[in-house]
């Protein structure tokens, strides 16, 4: 798949790999060197003015439009996501559909939010605007390309910026040709998209002419391309993956359909989430118990399997590095004293050699500094621990330097929200976990390791402009009377 602005690549390329079946590549794109990223760059630069200057509702219209191409290409573009990531047939619908919902709520929700508002008092008059920073370099992952992508150029385009994009070189395709699509219905150069690895992703958060870097993706990639965007005084919004705990409080009463949630919240995706459940608390009273319905309803709703298949809830892993990892972490659990018990069924027919399927895996025994319960897993292995008081749990849940997502799930709401509360984490679920507890108006992002600034919701918008005051004091407006040189101004209702 070759897009209009990739003409005149370096000549190399980047396979695509199918992880459900490495011995068939998905497709390839082209490499772009650095002169031909800032090219890129340079480009949107030229167009950010006008597109800056077009209307919001204008704005609004084009993102509209966007999701209405995108929508109408659902069936190809869930397929070609499903073939490069593994995920299920069914999820990448799901992403695609999301991905429309959230172009439309920005198209909806921007123009009121970003209007000029000025105050004419007895103080003065002050005026507020909103300034879009120029160019967006947005930095995205593999595992929910379409969204995520989505979620950065929505808000980007409607506050008036131009965006370049650079995907993941693990799953370019479907974004790519999202992007192809979404120009079509915006000015030249609004949105550019550039391949490569990690020297292309350096290169645009450390341009000079970029005015806002957006990057998803892991801490140690985080660092690198913060300190480019630092070194180029560019500001950031950074989400970097967390350990995410689900708590059960000893009041919770799940139903099969609730454990049936909450295993899904651990491995849909393969586990392969930012938000997803990595670590579960349960009260050790009833820990058995609770064991042993979570590996029942795995049974229920845990398929491993071809991603195209339609029964398949549970892919492969995005590489032989991740599957390597997950099953060096399920290893030393073992070796640490921890028990394994294997969840779902194998789809019949699947072909597990041949791509990087990991079994889903529970982990019982471990203690807190196992790297299992420690450190991000990202794949599907989920450790189960007990604990004895709240105290103590808030203490083991808030250890550690991440802080994206948790949940706690209690039949007393009030009580669920007042333990919430304690958690160190940017974004907390009561009774649900991962995709089922996101809702568009709710921005999203982490604490401490886990990053800093939001995406969704209005606060997600307000990551892609600049506050612009303009102010007359009351002083010095036609007979105000004035104040004396260099006074400050003194402080009064309203101040």
């Amino acid at each position: 798949m070759t897009l209009p602005w990739e003409a005149g690549g370096i000549g190399a390329a980047i396979t695509v790999e199918n992880p459900a079946c490495t011995a068939r590549p998905v497709g390839s794109v082209r490499l772009h060197s650095e002169a031909e990223v800032d090219a890129a760059v340079e480009a949107a630069a030229a167009a950010a003015p006008g597109w800056a200057r077009t209307a919001g509702s204008d704005r609004s219209a084009a993102l509209t439009r966007i999701a209405a191409g995108l929508e109408a290409s659902t069936g190809d573009l869930s397929a070609l996501l499903a073939r490069e990531s593994g995920k299920p047939l069914a999820d990448c619908r799901g992403e695609v559909g999301y991905a429309c919902a959230v172009l439309r709520w920005y198209a909806e929700h921007a123009p009121p939010l970003l209007v000029r508002r000025t105050v004419d008092d007895a103080q003065g008059r002050l005026e507020r605007d909103f300034r879009p920073y120029g160019v967006v370099a947005a930095l995205t992952p593999w595992n929910a390309p379409v969204i995520l992508t989505a979620v950065k150029l929505a808000p980007a385009l409607a506050a008036g910026n131009t965006v370049v994009v650079k995907p993941s070189p693990l799953a370019p395709l479907a974004v790519s040709a999202f992007l192809e699509g979404a120009a079509r219905e915006l000015p030249p150069d609004a949105v550019r998209v550039c391949h490569g690895h990690a020297e292309a992703a350096l290169r645009l958060a450390g341009h000079p002419a970029v005015g806002k870097l957006s990057f998803t993706g892991g801490a140690v990639a985080g660092r690198a391309v913060g300190a480019a965007a630092a070194r180029a005084l560019t500001p950031a919004t950074m989400e970097l993956g967390g350990n995410d705990a689900a708590v059960l409080l000893d009041d919770a009463t799940l139903t099969d359909t609730d454990m049936d949630r909450l295993v899904l919240a651990s491995f849909a995706t393969a586990g392969q989430v930012c938000m997803a459940a990595k670590r579960i608390y349960a009260p050790r009273a009833g820990l058995d118990s609770f064991v042993e319905r979570y590996v029942a309803a795995a049974g229920r709703v845990l398929r491993l399997g071809d991603p195209l298949a339609a029964r398949t809830t549970v892919g492969p892993v995005i590489s032989a590095a991740a599957a390597d990892r997950v099953r060096g972490l399920i290893a030393d659990a073992r070796a640490r004293g921890g028990s394994a018990v294997e969840l779902g069924t194998v789809q019949p027919g699947t072909d597990l050699s041949g791509g990087h399927f990991v079994r889903p895996t529970l982990l019982l025994g471990l203690r807190e500094d196992a790297p299992l319960v420690c450190e991000e897993q990202f794949g599907p292995a989920l450790p189960v621990l007990a604990y004895e008081d709240e105290d103590e749990l808030v203490d083991r849940v808030n250890a550690g330097p991440y802080g994206l997502a948790a949940s706690v799930w209690s039949a007393d709401e009030p009580r669920a929200f007042a333990l919430a509360a304690r958690l160190d984490a940017g974004f907390r679920f009561v009774n649900t976990h991962n995709r089922t507890g996101m809702a568009l108006r709710a921005a999203f992002g982490g604490v401490k390791g886990s990053g800093h600034g939001r995406e969704y919701g209005a606060e997600g918008l307000m990551e892609y402009v600049q506050p612009v005051l303009t102010h007359a004091p009351a002083a010095f407006r036609t007979g105000g009377g004035g104040m004396a040189p260099g006074a400050y101004p003194v402080g009064g209702p309203g101040t």
